[in-house]
């Protein structure tokens, strides 16, 4: 599986979609622009590593190998 690119602001993060669905990545990209102004959600987006899409489930995962969960749907 090939990993996609969503962008927040300057930060390429790679997102491996395990539903293949087109609709989750949407509802994704939809959800980071509510969540563009929320300073906490920013300062953790920095350092994630890349993104998980499982069913309606975006899992974040960071460097350090804590995760972090959103209901995307």
């Amino acid at each position: 599986m090939q990993a996609i690119h969503i962008r927040f602001k300057n930060k390429s993060i790679p997102v491996h979609n395990f539903t293949h669905r087109h609709s989750h990545i949407e509802m994704l990209s939809s959800k980071l622009k509510e969540f563009e102004l929320h300073f906490e959600f920013r300062k953790k987006l920095k350092m994630i590593s890349m993104i998980e899409i499982i069913g309606d489930v975006a899992i974040f995962k960071y460097n350090d190998g804590t995760k972090l969960y959103l209901e995307v749907s």
